[in-house]
């Protein structure tokens, strides 16, 4: 039994797919196919059984598939411990939302950069629901999202931290100061809002729809740092995570709306699989991003 043929069989797992993972892993499907075979005669028992494009467990690899993972881990944690003292060099691939990327990543990165200089990042920006499906897929060390808190037996949340949805203008819309104003009185100005179907805005639609009544925005778009930049130029409003625009209000340049029948609450969450070894670098990503929440 080889360590490649048990990475090959988690890989699978992941995957549902032996050519989804023979690409994730560099082999060509005809050796994956092998791996799998001599494995099986090993074991004596058969791993997977295949219905159309797709892969399933059987019994006895869902109870081999434990037995896999944990000497995987076993053997991870010793090339970590003989190379504890080393400086971290290894790639680290972060999934993440392109609110977060503008308005949290850059503080978390340059704190990150200057500690592991060496460790190569790769930032890949999609909706919550495509990041998931990612991870799932063995695609993404960790996902950093915001959303409706996201639970599932086979992730390990790490971070949960709570952030305000919040309805923001030009201060020039004279909707501002300290009274509180209704979600109709809003209902006819212009919006600009992120893409429909995907975290904040959903619920927002889905409140809408409960109401009897809908939204069409003039424009939509899922880069909040260009409907920031739309909102602060132009007469309009929009629904952002308060971390994106706390800095535009603070100076001035966005009036938060009090809009008492509506609010939203929605969590900052860093979560990675279960099957995935948490190397030191993706430990390190961890830890910065959870400190710069605090």
């Amino acid at each position: 039994m080889e360590l490649r043929q048990l990475q090959t069989f988690v890989t699978i797992t992941q995957t549902e797919s032996f050519s989804r993972a023979a690409e994730i892993l560099g082999y060509t499907q005809s050796a994956l196919t092998v791996q799998i075979r001599l494995l099986e005669n090993e074991l004596g028992v058969k791993l997977f059984d295949r219905m159309g494009k797709k892969v399933y467990l059987t019994a006895a690899g869902r109870q081999f598939l434990d037995h896999a993972t944990q000497i995987i881990r076993d053997i991870n944690r010793a090339r970590e411990f003989a190379k504890s003292e080393e400086e971290l060099c290894g790639p680290i691939h972060v999934g993440t939302l392109e609110s977060l990327c503008f308005s949290k990543l850059p503080r978390i990165l340059n704190s990150f950069r200057s500690r592991h200089p060496r460790v190569p990042v790769k930032i890949t920006a999609s909706t919550p629901n495509q990041l998931i499906d990612m991870m799932e897929r063995n695609q993404l060390d960790l996902i950093y999202i915001l959303d409706r808190p996201r639970y599932n037996d086979n992730w390990n949340k790490v971070m949960e931290v709570r952030e305000p949805i919040v309805f923001v203008a030009s201060p020039s819309c004279g909707l501002g100061g300290d009274r509180a104003i209704g979600l109709e009185e809003i209902m006819d100005e212009p919006f600009f809002l992120t893409e429909k179907n995907e975290n904040y805005r959903r619920e927002l639609d889905c409140f809408l729809e409960t109401q009897g009544r809908a939204l069409t925005p003039f424009l939509e778009i899922s880069n909040t740092e260009f409907i920031i930049r739309m909102i602060r130029k132009n007469r309009g409003i929009s629904y952002l995570p308060l971390f994106a625009v706390r800095e535009y209000a603070e100076n001035g340049e966005l009036t938060i709306l009090d809009v008492a029948d509506f609010r939203l609450t929605m969590y900052q969450q860093v979560i990675y699989h279960k099957s995935k070894w948490m190397t030191k670098e993706m430990d390190a990503f961890i830890r910065i991003t959870a400190q710069v929440n605090l």
